[in-house]
């Protein structure tokens, strides 16, 4: 039975983050909000979280996960960027924007696409998102909460807990975020190809 959070989407109660964040080091899987729409999300090296992931949005191996930072400090520790496309990047982020990029070592196998060693990350601009990365001092390997055979993600937290309460660890509700996932942005070839037109404008790349 998953535990419901709900804080104030522009001031989020720290000691409701905090457990949340101790939730997360300890294994939990958690439906949380982000500037796009709601996501789910579990830490970095959490095999059995990935795998619960992949088991609720029936993902094969060839899923680009994303890794939700805080900064591009550390952004940077896990994924290979030029000046070039930094400073793309940065022109577009804090944002509604996934990067596909090469991962580094610091990224596990198997949050890797298989074939090209790559990996999403995104910096997002959404005060409890940030507010619960900087407490968890890592960055959440995340997926859009999109369920197998439904044209949109789920918006409203009562809902996600209702329909997900038996699969997940938490639901953190800050109030409705939107129905558009990310513009997703592969960088991986050098050139910027845009894989999903989302909630971010993609002109800025084309």
């Amino acid at each position: 039975m998953a535990k419901y959070f709900d804080v104030h989407p522009d001031d989020p109660q720290r000691r409701t983050i905090g457990t949340l964040a101790e939730m997360i080091r300890n294994g939990a899987l958690v439906a949380y909000p982000t500037d796009s729409c709601y996501a789910l999300g579990c830490r970095l090296g959490n095999r059995e979280g990935l795998e619960r992931i992949r088991a609720i949005r029936r993902l094969d191996d060839r899923h680009h996960f994303t890794l939700v930072c805080r900064d591009f400090a550390q952004l940077g520790q896990f994924v290979q960027i030029d000046n070039d496309v930094f400073r793309t990047l940065k022109a577009a982020t804090p944002g509604r924007y996934t990067f596909i990029l090469p991962a580094t070592k610091e990224v596990p196998r198997q949050l890797q696409h298989p074939k090209k060693k790559t990996v999403g990350v995104r910096i997002p601009d959404h005060t409890v998102t940030q507010a619960l990365v900087a407490e968890l001092g890592e960055p959440l390997v995340s997926s859009t909460l999109l369920l197998p055979d439904e044209e949109e993600p789920l918006t409203q937290g009562w809902e996600i807990k209702d329909r997900l309460d038996h699969v997940l660890d938490a639901v953190l509700d800050s109030g409705e975020c939107g129905t558009s996932p990310t513009t997703v942005v592969d960088f991986s070839g050098g050139a910027p190809e845009i894989v999903r037109r989302g909630a971010g404008d993609p002109s800025r790349f084309e």
